[in-house]
């Protein structure tokens, strides 16, 4: 790993924290999953929670990888260390509780990475280890997580539909349970998994009302391809 990285990261070392910027970001690029790796291991400590040292550490570090893995373009080097840290996250709270409405630690670094790896929908190496991270993330009823992931799995949708396919009972899930951004990818999805939407249709038909204009051509274009499909209708 990079002295600087090392040192920052081995000491807890804020003060140096800001230094990592003024590093080429080809010279840190071979030790970028070993400092994912790293940043794991402080965030799943168990005073991370408390410990607002480390929080801001980390969450400079994260900024810093993925900032260098976009511009040296190597998502696919290391993408199974940052899947790695993002799937951690789901291991701890990443709900506001009571009247709190800012993010818990390891929402926040869910989120700042969220885009470096979903942003490569149209890459299948880095989608194979993604969509299933991402759509476990749609039911831990973080809203703005789940709006982020949605959004990206919508154009997953189009690149990679078989890859959502896979998934389709715990995307049908959330939008019955209030998620109706992902209305816009059951149809895509409708072909490949037509039984896990019909077992549903009766539900998800009864949303239309509750549905903003803007939705409602997603789930009648549903309605549309299955009625062509089976013209006597399908029943749960």
């Amino acid at each position: 790993m990079h002295q600087l990285f090392s040192q920052v990261l081995g000491q807890r070392d804020l003060s140096r924290a800001g230094d990592l910027f003024s590093l080429e970001d080809t010279d840190i690029e071979d030790c970028l999953s070993q400092a994912l790796d790293q940043i794991k291991d402080i965030s799943c400590s168990p005073d991370y929670l408390t410990n607002d040292n480390d929080q801001a550490v980390v969450e400079i570090c994260i900024t810093r990888i993925t900032t260098a893995i976009r511009e040296t373009g190597s998502i696919e080097k290391h993408s199974r260390a940052l899947v790695g840290l993002w799937e951690s996250c789901l291991e701890h709270n990443l709900t506001p509780q009571g009247e709190n409405t800012e993010d818990t630690p390891h929402a926040k670094i869910a989120s700042d990475i969220t885009s470096c790896i979903l942003q490569n929908y149209s890459c299948p190496s880095v989608m194979v280890l993604a969509v299933p991270v991402a759509v476990r993330f749609l039911q831990r009823g973080n809203r703005g997580l789940s709006r982020n992931m949605s959004s990206y799995l919508s154009l997953a949708a189009i690149a990679k539909v078989d890859l959502l396919a896979e998934h389709a009972e715990a995307i049908t899930l959330s939008v019955l349970g209030g998620n109706h951004m992902l209305l816009r990818v059951l149809p895509s999805v409708y072909p490949k998994q037509p039984d896990t939407i019909h077992h549903h249709l009766s539900k998800l038909t009864a949303k239309m009302t509750q549905l903003e204009s803007a939705e409602k051509p997603h789930l009648i274009c549903l309605i549309q391809m299955i009625a062509d499909q089976h013209p006597l209708g399908c029943r749960e």
